[in-house]
């Protein structure tokens, strides 16, 4: 662990995640941002330096959270990097979050204050003026815009690699939510780590189409490609006619999750365009389960090896990938990431078990919740996934199913248990069960419930709409006289699928 920070010899060791831009040279350029300007390296650490300056000055302080609302711009880097400076911790919520979403965030992470970007992102621009946003000055990249801070606790802070760099939530506004502690030894191993896999250098361009309020876009895009010393080019929100442009004028590099290639794909055809224009070198597929059938269209139209991986925000998130020099022809994540220990606990007789996980990536715990990190965590560090795999003789992994209830939409974590609370919060419902069904690449997200008085689904669409992120909305609500229960009124969720099969035939 001493090493975490060493890059290569000769190079100095890395502290504090917002020292990755010594990686690069000054007068490079670091990122283009959403409106097309350009921050070279030095510029990026100027302005870094600014919004530090000014958050201090605003009250933030070492160990406190501060809230990152945001779409993916240079007020979103620059700030999470400036909160690094202060050794506050940046609490990452896409601005896509509905307010009482955020508001909740805000009670959990006893957070003293959110930044926004008004520029990039209309929606963070709308909890700004919500929540009372002042200006704390006119910078280049944008209004610098930041709520009053607020009596919050902040916690005790670390010279080392152990202090805490961000805090994710892998729930939303109801059940339990956990903060996922990373530190900046969790993130510097996982940037250096993708740069080197990738072996991302100076001459490449990413392009961050990957939300950075996620952990993939946070250390897999933006933190990886500043540790190559590359450029960047961040994307607010996933346009198909935009990424196709990018692709073909600069980008070498194209992480994102499987429902953009699939985008990619089906506009190439309304186009009519068989094989694009591009400079890619590097496209990988995260964040969600790949499909073999759109790996090989992938593969074959853009003429390039399109990578797996797996992981999760507890493992910041790598826990195995694909590799450059031995790609696969069949879904395997493969081979463990460099320093990640993995073992499959308990094996069946195919040699499937629970994915266990241990390394330098792996979090320090959830945020105040000890009970929680005992259950995930076991006493000589090993990250219990939740999710059964097995493993090849060369170590090759392939994920075969979840334990937990997890649904990945769109690259996006849908817990069940807090749709189902805002479903049953309903006047007109009684009973509810969410659960994920596999579809093009994709998984919907899928609910069923009884009532007890006249509702209609698209009502039951719009109560959770007005109350959750888009991306948590049922595809379908199916209205039923009774669900499939067990003796104890347990419901079945492993047999609503199948129940309800020919209610869901149309989607």
């Amino acid at each position: 662990m001493e090493q975490i920070g060493k890059l290569a010899e000769g190079r100095p060791v890395l502290r504090r995640i917002h020292e990755v831009l010594s990686q690069g040279k000054p007068t490079h350029t670091a990122i283009v941002d959403h409106d097309g300007s350009q921050y070279s390296y030095a510029e990026l650490g100027e302005l870094v330096t600014a919004i530090a300056g000014k958050l201090r000055d605003h009250g933030v302080r070492p160990g406190d959270r501060v809230l990152v609302v945001s779409e993916n711009c240079v007020t979103y880097l620059a700030a999470m990097l400036a909160l690094s400076h202060l050794d506050a911790w940046a609490t990452l919520a896409n601005a896509r979050l509905t307010p009482s979403e955020l508001d909740r965030l805000t009670e959990v992470a006893d957070a003293r204050c959110a930044i926004f970007t008004p520029e990039a992102s209309s929606a963070a621009r709308a909890h700004a003026e919500r929540l009372e946003a002042v200006s704390l000055g006119q910078l280049r990249c944008g209004d610098l815009l930041v709520t009053p801070p607020r009596e919050a606790m902040p916690e005790p802070v670390e010279d080392g690699p152990g202090q805490t760099a961000a805090l994710i939530y892998t729930s939303g506004t109801v059940g339990e939510p956990k903060g996922v502690m990373l530190t900046h030894g969790n993130l510097l191993f996982m940037c250096r780590t993708s740069a080197g896999l990738r072996r991302i250098g100076p001459e490449d361009t990413t392009l961050a189409v990957i939300p950075g309020t996620h952990i993939f876009g946070l250390t897999s895009v933006f933190l990886a490609g500043l540790m190559g010393g590359s450029r960047l080019i961040a994307m607010p929100r996933f346009d198909a006619d935009e990424v196709l442009g990018h692709i073909r004028e600069d980008v070498t590099i194209l992480p994102a999750v499987p429902q953009i290639f699939a985008a990619l794909l089906r506009r190439l055809k309304e186009l009519g365009i068989e094989k694009p224009e591009h400079r890619l070198r590097y496209i990988y597929a995260g964040g969600a389960p790949l499909d073999l059938s759109l790996k090989e269209r992938a593969e074959r139209i853009f003429g390039q090896v399109l990578h797996n991986g797996y992981g999760q925000t507890e493992a910041s998130p790598g826990i195995a990938t694909t590799r450059l020099e031995c790609p696969r022809s069949d879904t395997a994540v493969g081979l463990p990431v460099p320093g990640m220990e993995v073992l499959i606990h308990e094996p069946d007789e195919n040699g499937v078990g629970e994915l266990w996980a241990r390394g330098p990536n792996v979090m320090k715990g959830y945020f105040r919740n000890p009970e929680a990190t005992r259950t995930t965590l076991t006493e000589d560090g090993f990250l219990r996934t939740g999710d059964l795999a097995r493993q090849e003789a060369d170590g090759t992994l392939h994920i075969a199913g979840r334990l937990k209830e997890l649904i990945i939409h769109s690259g996006f974590n849908v817990y069940p248990p807090e749709v189902e609370a805002v479903l049953t919060a309903h006047p007109a419902v009684a009973l509810s069960a969410v659960v994920g069904r596999a579809r093009n690449g994709n998984e919907d997200v899928l609910a069923f419930v009884t009532t007890q008085d006249k509702v209609t689904e698209a009502e039951l669409r719009d109560w959770v709409r007005e109350r959750m992120a888009p991306y948590k909305v049922p595809a379908r609500v199916i209205i039923a006289d009774a669900l499939p229960q067990a003796a104890t009124g347990k419901i079945l969720k492993n047999k609503l699928l199948e129940h309800f099969r020919a209610a869901l035939d149309d989607i």
